[in-house]
Parts: structure tokens; C-alpha cells; sequence
């Protein structure tokens, strides 16, 4: 597969009453339109919503979203809670699940069982188990990071703090063992060099020691060499955080973060323990079921309080931040971050590292979790206990997903799957409005499949031109083929064709995929005379989808005049996976 660029010439029931008290402020119709666009440092353009917008309820079909596929996002969800035959435990007990779009809450489920085992991961008779409610307060695990993030980057907007300054100028013992030179930007993105991780609650006796060991710990590379996801940046911003502003971190992001936002069930070392999800049973350290207390054992020997780990919260809670980011930082009265701050975050600085792009907190545009949502502005974390937030920019939507899948063992497995079919519900119920007329031909939405195309055609000695419109939204291994055969199908022959939208042309060789801009752009195609079949094919691997593949508009035409017209003729097309799809 190869493309050249070139410049362009001239010329159904969703919602419970539950979440309901968490919104309860301020429900304000919004106006479905972009408030800003702009860029940061080069960057795609995020668009805000109005600063006004605070969140509501709304039925998916309010909004003109197709329920369809929330509901059947919903069903998958519920259905990794029952073990697989040879299982010891389901990929979760329970999750709460939470879907927003367009400043409106749109789908929100509670299932399974907040805590359903006990000692030595023995389950509990039904009795004793509790359920899982919309508002079961989770440990977030990795998603702290984002909150960390939030508070480093208040600093900067305040001038107290520069991006590209030396971490060990506000934290003079951060300089040894070779990290003069790490960057606050290199912490934030996890390329400043640092290892993953370290057992810091098992090796040193006490906070004081295990926060030194991170001040101490050389690098494992030179910094901005390579991306290395690792707990050390963010423990680290954490203490920075904390030396800047005099206090600890848990109140810091209480008096900037969650207490502005109104978020009354997120903060560290929750007190409301009743409500809290159950995590691990964890032997050693001797901690029986954990609950109420974070997971992560760093984090957990730093007093729960810690720049990687340590934030619990509600699904609820968290729309209200996901709303507040996509209002450009502001949620109500209170503004926690400047529109310029929040597009800062949700800037990709690891372009040096194709495949994980970050910006500042933020992971950009993964699939692996965020499917179909997936694009170059949608932002989002997880965490290790079993959680997700996906933000994306492009349509004003985000999909949360807490799970306990940990409880009782961190052995139960990745709940990936689960995050991808969350977040491919909310994209999926979107879909994608037809180019021309009312309907588009659709290659799919399922992996591991190949799905074909096909039209006749009897182009003239002169040769014809081929002109289709395209959608193409797919993992860059996902890939479209445009094929002739002139010998009725025995064979097939790549067709090289040029794509349009704006800037410059793209030419691929007949193999195209990726994207990630959504939206239509426009395909042409020279034809040689003959006998023709022409056909789309596509063929996508067992991993992550996008939106997918759509044609629309098809048009041939030769020296004679017009050869097809696929709007007036669609049974001129033999589909084989491919439907005709209104939305």
C-alpha cells in the first residue's frame, strides 16, 4: 500500500433517573454548534462547545443518534460478567457505564456487583454481595494521571511553571543520577527516559524514602528518545505540584480540580467507603479485599495520595470533567483551565513516536481502546483497575467505563474488549450522514472479514472515469482495495485511484486505509476500455475498527457519455457485506 501526496491544482430507553442529582445544576439547552476552533503548535483544531454548556438528559433519538447501537453496547458490557467456560472469575464483576454527546447524557447503565467476593477470592453468597449502582464510586487507578496533569498545567497557565524548563528547576533533587535536563513537557508525554516503574513499597521502609528513590532514579535513556508509558513522570509532577503550591496534592486538586467543578464524589482516600467498587484481595501485602483504599501498591504506601494513583470517582463526576474540557475548560461558573491550556493538552507531542501519541497527560487517538471514537482529537486515559474516559473533540462526545476487574485477582485479564465495544456504541450510534441521496453503501462494522463491492461495466476504446465519494475511517491495517478484473472475476488487478478533500490529493497505488478526519472526500479513478468488473473490497484484521468504509455517488462515465449512475441504478451493484445504510 503505498499513497503520494500532491498538490491540490488550483480551481430506545436509555437513561435512569439516578444520575439525574448529579446534573442537577444548571440544565441548559445547547446549541448544536462549534464555539472555537484553533490550533496549538501546529495541531489539529479543537473545537469547543459553548462555555455555557452544562450537562442534561436526553434520549439517544432526541439527539439523532440510532439507539441501536447503545443498546447493543450495553448487552456486550453485561455480558463479560459471567465467566467464560474454564474461567475462574468474569473479565469484571460489574461496571457502571456512561455515554454523553452533545451536552447531554444519552445512555448511562449500572450491572453486576460492586463487591461479590471475599477472602482468597471466594465469592460471596448473593446476600452478601453489593451491587453495582450509577453511582459507585471507583479507584481510578492511571486516570489519576489526568487530574496530576490538570494541576501541572494550571502552573503553566500561571506563569509559575515553564513546559520546556528543567523539572529539576523547581525540584533541585530531581538532578540526580544523570536527569538534569528532563523537561516538564518530557514527565507529561513519558518520554523524559525514566523506567516504568519501581517496587517502591516493597523496597524502601517509608514515604519520605520511596519519594527520594523516584528523585534519585537515573534514567534507563536519554531523554526524548523514546515513549515509555512509566508511573516515575507523574509521581514526580506530583511532588512538583506540591512544592509550588505549598500543599498536598489531594488538596490542591480539591481547591482547583473537583471542588469548582462540583465533583463531591472524587478525591483521594474516599470517605463514603460503602459506596466505593472492591478491588483486589491481595495477600501481600496482607490487605485482604481492598476496598475504600487505592489498589496501586506505590500509591497506597504514599498514604494514597500520589501523582499516578489514588483519585476515585463516579461515572457521573467524570462527565462533568469530560463536559468541562469540551467547553474548553469551563463547567458552570467555574473555570478550571483556559481554552489555549485545554488545547495544549490534547496537542500530539510524541509525533517522533508513531503509535502513541500523547499530549500533555492526554493519550491521543488509540484504538486499542477507544475503537471507533478513535481520531486525531479525541483524548482519553485508562486505568489498571478496570477504567476508561475517551474524549472526543470532533463530535462533542465521551464514553466512561468503570469496571472492577480486579476484584478479586489482577489475573482475570485485559478488559480492552469491553472499552472498545463502549466507545464503538456511542460512534457507531452516530453514523454517517449519505453524500448523495439518502442512503450509502456500508462495508461493515466487524472484524476479520472481507467484504466486496462489485459493478459491471463496458467502458469504450477511449477509456472511462471512475467517481465515487468516500468515507474512509479505519485502522491503518484495515484496507480498502479498488480492484478491475477483465476476466469476469478468474483475476484482479489493483486500480490506482486519487482521493480529495482539503489541501492536497492523495494518489494510492489501490490499497488505501486510515484517516481519521470523518468526513466525505471525493475519488477518481482512470478506467481502461474493455470488459470490466469493478469492485470495493475490504478487508479488515481481527483488531481494532474505526467507522469504517462507505461509497456513495458513483458515476462512470466514457467518451460516449455516462456509463453509470449508482444513485439511479444501486442494482447495478452485487454486495457481498456491503448494505445500503441511511445513517
Amino acid at each position: 500500500m503505498n499513497a503520494r501526496v500532491r498538490p491540490t491544482p488550483r480551481g430506545r430507553g436509555l437513561l435512569t433517573a439516578g444520575l439525574a442529582a448529579v446534573l442537577a445544576a444548571g440544565l441548559v439547552a445547547v446549541p448544536l454548534v462549534h464555539a472555537t476552533s484553533a490550533t496549538a503548535e501546529g495541531g489539529p483544531a479543537v473545537r469547543f462547545m459553548p462555555p455555557s454548556t452544562t450537562l442534561g438528559l436526553a434520549e439517544p433519538s432526541d439527539l439523532g443518534l440510532d439507539p441501536g447501537p447503545i443498546e447493543a453496547a450495553v448487552a456486550q458490557v453485561r455480558s463479560h460478567e459471567t465467566p467464560v467456560p474454564g474461567a475462574a472469575y468474569p473479565m469484571y464483576p460489574g461496571a457502571v457505564g456512561l455515554l454523553g454527546y452533545r451536552g447531554k447524557v444519552v445512555a448511562t447503565d449500572a450491572s453486576g456487583w460492586a463487591v461479590a467476593y471475599g477472602d482468597a477470592g471466594v465469592a460471596l453468597p448473593e446476600d452478601q454481595r453489593v451491587p453495582m449502582r450509577e453511582d459507585t464510586i471507583f479507584d481510578l487507578a492511571s486516570v489519576t494521571k489526568l487530574f496530576t496533569s490538570i494541576a501541572v498545567v494550571q502552573l503553566v497557565e500561571e506563569g509559575r511553571v515553564g513546559l520546556d524548563q528543567p523539572v529539576a528547576t523547581y525540584l533541585p533533587e530531581f538532578a540526580a543520577g544523570g536527569k538534569e535536563q528532563v523537561t516538564v513537557r518530557q514527565l507529561l508525554t513519558h518520554t523524559s527516559g525514566f523506567v516504568a516503574w519501581l517496587p517502591l513499597w516493597s523496597r524502601y521502609p517509608d514515604p519520605e524514602s520511596r519519594i527520594a528513590a523516584v528523585m534519585a532514579q537515573p534514567l534507563d535513556a536519554p531523554p526524548g528518545t523514546r515513549y515509555l508509558y512509566s508511573d516515575l513522570n507523574l509521581i514526580s509532577l506530583g511532588v512538583l505540584v506540591e512544592r509550588l503550591r505549598g500543599a498536598p496534592l489531594d488538596q490542591v486538586v480539591a481547591d482547583r480540580v473537583t471542588g469548582p467543578l462540583g465533583m463531591g464524589d472524587t478525591g483521594f482516600n474516599p470517605t463514603a467507603v460503602d459506596r466505593t467498587a472492591a478491588t483486589e484481595y491481595q495477600a501481600s501485602p496482607p490487605r485482604g479485599v481492598v476496598r475504600g483504599e487505592v489498589h496501586d501498591e506505590n500509591a497506597w504506601s504514599l498514604g494514597g495520595v500520589a501523582g499516578h494513583a489514588g483519585v476515585f470517582s463516579t461515572a457521573g463526576d467524570l462527565a462533568v470533567l469530560s463536559q468541562a474540557l469540551l467547553n474548553g475548560g469551563r463547567y458552570g461558573t467555574a473555570r478550571i483551565l483556559s481554552p489555549a491550556s485545554v488545547r495544549l493538552m490534547v496537542t500530539d507531542f510524541t509525533t517522533a513516536f508513531p503509535g502513541d501519541s500523547h499530549g500533555l497527560g492526554f493519550e491521543l487517538d488509540q484504538r486499542w481502546y477507544m475503537d471507533a471514537m478513535s481520531g486525531p482529537r479525541t483524548a482519553g486515559h485508562t486505568g489498571y483497575t478496570g477504567t476508561s474516559l475517551v474524549i472526543d473533540f470532533e463530535s462533542h462526545s465521551f464514553a466512561i467505563l468503570l469496571t472492577n476487574r480486579v476484584h478479586p485477582s489482577r489475573n482475570s485479564g485485559s478488559i480492552n474488549v469491553a472499552r472498545r465495544e463502549w466507545a464503538h456504541g456511542l460512534a457507531y450510534a452516530q453514523g454517517v450522514e449519505a453524500r448523495r441521496g439518502t442512503d450509502a453503501w456500508f462495508s461493515g462494522d466487524a472484524n476479520a472479514t472481507t467484504s466486496t463491492l462489485t459493478t459491471a461495466l463496458d467502458v469504450p476504446a477511449a477509456g472511462g472515469r471512475l467517481a465515487f465519494d468516500l468515507y474512509l475511517d479505519t485502522e491503518e491495517t484495515d484496507l480498502l482495495h479498488l480492484e478491475t478484473s477483465a476476466d469476469g472475476g478468474a483475476t484482479w488487478a489493483p486500480l490506482p485511484f486519487e482521493v480529495r478533500d482539503r489541501g492536497p490529493a492523495v494518489e494510492w497505488d489501490g490499497v488505501a486505509s486510515g484517516s481519521g478526519n470523518r468526513r466525505w472526500a471525493q475519488a477518481r479513478a482512470d478506467l481502461p476500455p474493455g470488459e470490466l468488473l469493478v469492485r470495493w473490497r475490504v478487508v479488515t484484521d481481527p483488531g481494532y475498527l474505526g467507522r469504517g468504509v462507505l461509497v456513495d455517488g458513483v458515476v462512470v462515465r466514457g467518451q460516449g457519455g455516462l456509463l453509470l449512475d449508482g444513485e439511479a441504478t444501486p442494482d447495478a451493484f452485487a454486495a457481498d457485506g456491503w448494505r445500503l445504510v441511511e445513517r
